[in-house]
């Protein structure tokens, strides 16, 4: 699938190695800064994912080797009117947001610069590993603004308040090590997208089950909510033929030798 749009500049495309794992790269150089109609796109291709014949069961978010996303072409923003910037800003919000709720499983590989939206597309993966020339940062305060694509909630929840603040509040940017040691990234490694994919197709083959575990951990529910959420999910798990075969599997031949076909 590529995007309606512009396919040169946001791809989502099948893996080679397995067309179960989704590439969402995006293609727009010299640094990957959002336009637009990239917000679009990507807008459009998150809520593909979230089609029942979707062939995807996980999915790699990559920018390339030397930048992830340098965030929102501000060229375009300076002539907005307020209303006219609310309207386009929950666009990429929604587009996130839809890339955050996905029933795939997503892992972001990020090189160079992921700042302002970049970033805040990261932290919508599940996982993120990075490059060790990877930096990010959410520089918007420095423009007189506030991150608007999600960067306010999912970094507190990623690396807690406090450093949240320090973030937000200085615009700094982060190193690779350093987001690494603050639980901003999962992996530091040499080759982020390689890293990704190798981990992307372990999920790929997996079972049905993955997403409704991720679906119950991303529910962020009061504990009498989320155990009822997760009473009734795995019971939705109990009835598929993933746990069929998973359950037979176990008794006849051990753990882990199951092969699952995700219904």
């Amino acid at each position: 699938m590529t995007s309606p749009s512009n396919p040169a500049r946001v791809r989502l495309e099948p893996h080679p190695a397995d067309p179960r794992l989704g590439v969402l790269r995006l293609d727009r150089p010299p640094v990957n800064a959002l336009d637009q109609s990239m917000w679009d796109d990507l807008a459009a291709v998150a809520a593909g994912l979230h089609d029942d014949g979707s062939p995807y069961r996980a999915v790699v978010l990559t920018g390339g080797p030397r930048h992830f996303a340098a965030g929102a072409d501000v060229t375009e923003l300076i002539d907005l009117s307020p209303a006219d910037f609310d309207r386009r800003n929950r666009v990429l919000q929604g587009a996130f947001q839809a890339l955050a709720t996905a029933p795939q499983i997503t892992v972001a590989a990020i090189d160079g610069y992921a700042l302002g939206g970049g970033c805040e597309l990261a932290l919508a993966a599940d996982f993120r590993i990075a490059g060790r020339s990877a930096v990010f940062g959410l520089p918007e305060i420095t423009l007189g603004i506030i991150p608007g694509s999600g960067g306010t909630q999912r970094l507190r929840r990623a690396v807690g308040a406090a450093r949240a603040k320090d973030l937000i509040l200085t615009g700094r940017p982060v190193p690779a090590d350093e987001a690494l040691a603050i639980g901003l990234v999962d992996r530091v490694v040499d080759d982020a997208f390689g890293a990704a994919v190798e981990q992307g197709l372990g999920f790929a083959r997996g079972p049905l089950a993955l997403r409704y575990a991720k679906q119950a951990i991303d529910a962020d529910l009061p504990i009498e909510a989320g155990l009822a959420l997760e009473a009734d999910l795995i019971a939705t798990c109990f009835a598929s033929a993933d746990a069929r075969a998973g359950l037979r599997s176990f008794v006849a031949n051990g753990p882990r030798r199951a092969t699952f076909q995700g219904r």
